[in-house]
């Protein structure tokens, strides 16, 4: 059964906070609010809780897990970028947009993609989220919580409990923060290619 944390969204409470990152460092998968939908998370060595995901979301390899990141010095440690796509990445963060990138050795082989050798990477601009990356000092591996079969992703965090209580550990609810995920930008050749539109301004990679 699921833990249901209620965290204020602008000003989420440290003792609650603490208490969920608690959780994740002892393998939790979370359900947790962003800048542009719910996602799903754990830590990045986390492999049981990964496989969790892909069977919640009925994902193959070739799906293009998400680093979520505090910063940009974090987010620095997991991907490769020249100085160009370094510009036009930090220029757009913190925001609702994912990057496609070249991963470093960092990134565990089984987040990557596995002909590309690549990984999502993003800094999102949500006060709950940013605080639990704060906690937690890594990056949350994450998916948005779009389940099969559905065209949007589930909005409500009591929603999320119920109808995902037996698979998951916590929900963190701090109300409804959306249906539209993030734009999602691919520089792993060097150039912009969005690969998906979304709550992110697409006009500056077009």
């Amino acid at each position: 059964m699921a833990k249901y944390f209620d965290v204020h969204p602008e000003t989420p409470q440290p003792r609650t906070i603490s208490t969920v990152v608690a959780s994740i460092r002892d393998g939790a998968l979370i359900a947790y609010p962003t800048d542009s939908c719910f996602a799903l998370g754990c830590r990045l060595d986390n492999r049981e809780a990964l496989d969790r995901i892909r069977t919640i979301r009925r994902l193959d390899e070739r799906h293009h897990f998400t680093l979520m990141c505090e910063d940009f010095a974090q987010l620095g440690k997991f991907v490769q970028l020249d100085n160009n796509v370094f510009r036009a990445v930090k220029a757009a963060t913190p925001g609702s947009y994912t990057f496609i990138l070249p991963a470093t050795k960092e990134v565990p082989r089984r987040l990557l993609h596995p002909k590309k050798k690549t990984v999502g990477v993003r800094i999102p601009d949500h006060p709950v989220t940013r605080a639990l990356l704060a906690e937690l000092g890594e990056p949350l591996v994450s998916s948005t919580l779009l389940l099969p079969g559905e065209e949007e992703p589930m909005t409500q965090g009591w929603e999320i409990k119920e109808s995902l209580d037996h698979v998951l550990d916590a929900v963190v609810d701090s109300g409804d923060c959306g249906t539209v995920p993030t734009t999602v930008v691919d520089f792993s050749d060097g150039t912009a290619e969005i690969v998906r539109y979304g709550a992110g301004d697409p006009e500056r990679f077009e």
